[in-house]
């Protein structure tokens, strides 16, 4: 049991270290940098919860698959017919706006379990299908197109945020693997 006196030493609190802090990767055709850190939910509902999701999110949660709504700060991702990804780079966590609404739903904060790693240039493309077997034609997988799919041995959430832009999502756990895994692709990719 802890004693409140005025001789104790404050506690101690530990910083979180970001699993890809001051990594770099790429060449001259493609850039590979973690992203910021940001908050994270995974959001369950039924179509008529939607509405006031949305309306406690500040951000239309998309129907459509392979879809995805920003605005400001905050973005929605469709990853299934009653499921989302909720990102907040702002520093405004969408779980908390989310406790406020009363009709059922599950909103489970996973900022601590995923992190990103942006990809951009103009070999974005050829860098990420080194292990992604989706097509990432634009034609095919448009600016702000989102779908969970694999990229060599892992799960993660691929969004196209440019036209030579993506936002890879993975489990802090295989960011290592993914950074290292881009990082090779991205030399032997060419336009």
């Amino acid at each position: 049991m802890a004693r409140n006196s005025s001789s104790a030493k404050p506690a101690a609190i530990a910083g979180r270290v970001l699993p890809l802090a001051g990594r770099h990767g790429g060449t001259g055709l493609v850039s590979i940098l973690p992203a910021e850190p940001a908050f994270r939910t995974s959001l369950r509902a039924r179509p008529d919860a939607l509405g006031s999701l949305s309306r406690a999110l500040g951000v239309e949660l998309p129907e459509k698959p392979k879809s995805s709504a920003t605005k400001g700060t905050r973005s929605a991702l469709w990853l299934g017919p009653d499921e989302w990804l909720v990102i907040d780079t702002g520093g405004k966590d969408p779980a908390a706006d989310l406790a406020k609404v009363t009709v059922l739903h599950s909103a489970v904060d996973v900022s601590q379990r995923n992190t990103a790693i942006l990809v951009s240039g103009p070999t974005a493309e050829a860098t990420i299908n080194a292990g992604c077997p989706q097509d990432l034609a634009l034609a095919a997988f448009p600016i702000g197109a989102v779908s969970r799919t694999l990229l060599g041995k892992i799960e993660i959430v691929l969004w196209r945020t440019g036209e030579d832009a993506f936002r890879v999502e993975c489990w802090r756990s295989f960011s290592d693997y993914a950074f290292s895994f881009l990082t090779e692709a991205a030399r032997d990719a060419i336009l």
